[in-house]
């Protein structure tokens, strides 16, 4: 899974938490407290991460954090998603040509990379294998 370290600040003026991401400037994110400002986190990297998609430009992935950094760390589905996404634009690859690789239609595809869109593991394994990839998991 994919973790961004984050910059947690506190805003006096306003008594909330300011939460951004170096690697990812769009994401912005804020909370009454510390806890909820780091929730609303996750969902604003995100919403950030779809400009990528919708603009076809690679997404950054999360630079390694210095000891005692806070990170939001993607859903596994996402972060998967992300890497496909990358992969795509490396090689070139748009997702008509993935579709057609696949025998599937256009809005399949767009639900498989669509980051609000549930998609079975299957489907997007099988995707990392006809752009020559596979899908490790692991427990750590």
């Amino acid at each position: 899974m994919l973790s961004y370290p984050v910059i947690l600040e506190h805003d006096a003026p306003t008594g909330t938490f300011v939460v951004s991401c170096l690697d990812i400037p769009e994401m912005h994110s804020v909370g009454d407290d510390e806890d909820e400002a780091l929730l609303n986190a996750c969902d604003a990297l995100e919403s950030a991460l779809d400009i990528y998609l919708e603009e076809r430009r690679p997404i950054p992935l999360p630079s390694e954090p210095s000891p005692g950094v806070r990170v939001v760390t993607l859903p596994a589905q996402v972060s998967l998603k992300v890497l496909l996404h990358n992969e795509m634009l490396k090689q070139g690859v748009r997702k008509a040509e993935l579709a057609r690789r696949l025998d599937w239609r256009l809005p399949q595809v767009e639900r498989l990379l669509s980051l609000n869109h549930a998609s079975r593991l299957d489907q997007l394994e099988r995707a990392a294998r006809v752009l020559g990839k596979q899908v490790e998991v692991r427990v750590v």
